[in-house]
């Protein structure tokens, strides 16, 4: 596949995902959750995670803001679903990578799947802080943080 079709597919994929989120809605059930904010957009957020063990069995999330802040959140919460606590961080750390343009290896990209349609963020760096918004809040949920700002954890774009 070309480059320009490769960029469609995933503008496409952002797309769906801000029209039609996946688990948007509030989880009375969680184990945790916390709120993010990013000020410099408007976006904010709650997220909602159910552990089960040490298995992050369910993730929803609710809340206002730009289409790459809601795309990003609805793709996390299938991405994480399903993986044990040491997987949801690890992916955390990679999509932190992938978000700030550090994460280049092009296997480590392709085996995001869906998620890489976040892989072009970086290449915008006032959209960084919209599409880590979401990844966190999960990683301040889990932690037992219960809010976060991109102000104080956003990382800077690489150069």
């Amino acid at each position: 596949m070309s480059d320009a079709t490769l960029d469609a597919l995933y503008q496409e994929v952002i797309l769906d995902h801000n029209r039609r989120p996946r688990n948007f809605h509030p989880m009375p059930a969680a184990s945790c959750s916390a709120d993010g904010k990013n000020p410099s957009c408007g976006d904010q957020l709650t997220i909602w995670v159910r552990v089960d063990g040490d298995q992050v069995a369910e993730l929803s999330f609710q809340g206002v803001g730009c289409a790459i802040s809601k795309a990003s959140a609805s793709l996390l919460t299938e991405a994480v679903k399903g993986k044990t606590r040491t997987e949801a961080i690890a992916l955390y750390e990679t999509m932190h990578r992938v978000l700030t343009g550090t994460e280049t290896d092009a296997a480590v990209l392709k085996g995001l799947g869906p998620l890489r349609a976040l892989s072009g963020v970086s290449k915008f760096p006032m959209r960084v802080k919209c599409a880590s918004l979401a990844w966190h809040a999960f990683k301040a949920a889990l932690d037992g943080a219960g809010t976060v700002s991109t102000e104080s954890v956003a990382p800077t774009p690489a150069s």
